[in-house]
């Protein structure tokens, strides 16, 4: 295709969104409502995986050392935690440290440890946060070759389950996508048709002096994805605006480092136009292809 006929092809697409008006209005309404339907599972799905990942990093990875362990070995399995790649926080609690912290768990009945000897048989020990549940036991099988350590304890069911769910929660979001998506392409191509029915005539006439296909087809492919693009940056202002109101009353009095907090606005408004443009854009082209597809096989 030529240059001219492309600027060509752009030109009748715009104009073709003004000849069926209500058409063009019946597409922006249905492709806005499925994108708004996108965007709002893409904003729950965002926020649990975000929510999955921290209370992942809430039960830590229980260090012990041994009672004998040397300054050396402690210092070298610091060290070594520090390096792993996997771990985003340590924390070493001495003998004196783990002793107060019992002392507060008893509470009224704390009394009772006033003359226990903690250094002598609580050891030094780490808390360890990893960023990925799923790389516990790893993480733990290396710890543990590490000379000096006692014991290395994991909440091993919480962190099955944590590292399951995620994996449910990625799978459902991409199921959710393409059946939305093959719903809107169904209904779009639809509503396209009614407006290429009503041309069918000029495709004809179009093609019986020599237009190719690609050349016919143009212009629809075109009037779709302007439409798209419309519809995806109305469905943006809305989920944006929504979201925004949303976080401002769920966060009222809610640290924003909490587990259960949701993720800012800035943090995901500009996914959601990537993904609306993206997905509008493709609906409305490959709808308007597809509905024109049938008129052009003269």
């Amino acid at each position: 295709m030529s240059v001219r006929a492309f600027f060509n092809s752009i030109r009748e697409g715009f104009r073709g969104i003004t000849r069926h008006p209500l058409v063009t209005i019946a597409s922006v309404t249905t492709i806005l409502l499925m994108l708004i339907l996108m965007s709002t599972f893409f904003v729950f799905s965002a926020n649990a995986r975000n929510m999955m990942k921290k209370l992942a990093q809430q039960p830590p990875i229980e260090v012990y050392m041994k009672t004998t362990a040397s300054v050396d070995e402690i210092n070298a399995t610091s060290t070594y935690i520090c390096q792993d790649p996997n771990v985003i926080e340590i924390h070493l609690a001495s003998p004196e440290e783990n002793y107060l912290s019992f002392k507060a768990n008893l509470g009224n009945s704390s009394s009772i440890l006033d003359d226990f000897d903690y250094n002598t048989y609580l050891p030094y020990s780490f808390s360890v946060r990893i960023s990925d549940p799923a790389r516990a036991d790893e993480v733990v099988q290396r710890i543990s070759s590490m000379p000096g350590v006692g014991r290395v304890a994991q909440e091993s069911n919480v962190m099955t389950f944590l590292s399951k769910a995620r994996t449910a929660v990625n799978i459902a979001t991409v199921i959710a996508f393409v059946v939305l998506f093959v719903i809107a392409l169904f209904i779009i191509s639809n509503m396209v048709r009614i407006s290429v029915y009503s041309r069918a005539s000029e495709i004809e006439i179009m093609k019986f002096v020599g237009a190719t296909n690609f050349y016919i087809r143009m212009p629809y492919i075109i009037e779709g994805g302007i439409v798209g693009l419309i519809s995806a940056i109305c469905a943006w202002g809305i989920t944006t605006v929504a979201y925004r109101a949303v976080y401002y009353k769920a966060m009222a009095g809610i640290d924003p480092t909490s587990f259960y907090a949701l993720l800012p606005t800035r943090n995901i408004t500009w996914w959601i136009l990537l993904i609306v443009v993206l997905i509008g854009v493709l609906i409305g082209a490959v709808g308007s292809g597809i509905s024109v597809r049938k008129y052009i096989k003269v």
